[in-house]
Parts: structure tokens; C-alpha cells; sequence
């Protein structure tokens, strides 16, 4: 098989940087992730150490939740904004606003979820 031909085995937008960069800090979220559990379960001694001293933190951890929505929210209301500003027509505007709502009902319904379900463990 020439190489030619064989291109449309090999997707591009599998082997682009793009691509590379996302699946790369997917790794290395996940590896810190593992990481800091590791590190926790050999300072505390147990996994039930480690889970009691989870369960003794949570308000602390519901704290930073809450920051970390608040300085989302602030930043996704800059971008808005500034995105909105950015577009020529009315016609623009309107679909920009609509895709932008689509977007924020996603996110407040991920983060309900997570909350709901965070909030069932506990």
C-alpha cells in the first residue's frame, strides 16, 4: 500500500499537538491525583485513616469549592461580556448568546450533579 493511500488510516486530529497538549494534563491531573491519595494514605497510616481524615475536612473542601465557582463565575461573566462585545451584528450577538446559555446550563448542571452526588456520599 503506497503511503498515499494509507493517510486515511492515520486521523489528523489524533496526532495533532492539540490533541497531544489535552491528553498530556489529563495524565498529569490524574497522576497528581493518585499522587496526593498516595501521599495521604502513607502519612495517615490506612486507607481508613485516610478516608476518616476526608470525612473530618469536608467543610474545608466545601470552602474551596465555593471560591473556586465563585472565581469561575467571575471569570466566565468577563468573557461573556467580552465575547458578546466582540461580535458585528445582531444576528451574531443572538446566536453567540445562545450558544453561551447552552454552555452555562451544561456547566450549573455538572455542578449540581457533582454537588448532589458529593453530597449523597456524605
Amino acid at each position: 500500500m503506497s503511503p498515499m493511500r494509507a493517510s486515511w488510516l492515520r486521523p489528523h486530529w489524533l496526532f495533532s499537538r492539540r490533541t497531544a497538549k489535552a491528553l498530556l494534563w489529563t495524565v498529569v491531573i490524574v497522576a497528581s491525583a493518585v499522587g496526593a491519595n498516595v501521599a495521604g494514605i502513607y502519612l495517615v497510616g490506612s486507607i481508613a485513616g485516610w478516608d476518616r481524615w476526608l470525612a473530618a475536612a469536608s467543610g474545608y473542601f466545601l470552602v474551596w469549592r465555593l471560591c473556586l465557582y465563585g472565581a469561575t463565575v467571575y471569570g466566565w461573566v468577563w468573557m461573556r461580556r467580552r465575547l458578546l462585545a466582540r461580535e458585528a451584528d445582531h444576528e451574531a450577538v443572538r446566536q453567540a448568546r445562545r450558544r453561551l446559555l447552552r454552555s452555562e446550563i451544561a456547566g450549573v448542571v455538572a455542578i449540581v450533579a457533582l454537588e448532589a452526588s458529593l453530597l449523597m456520599q456524605g
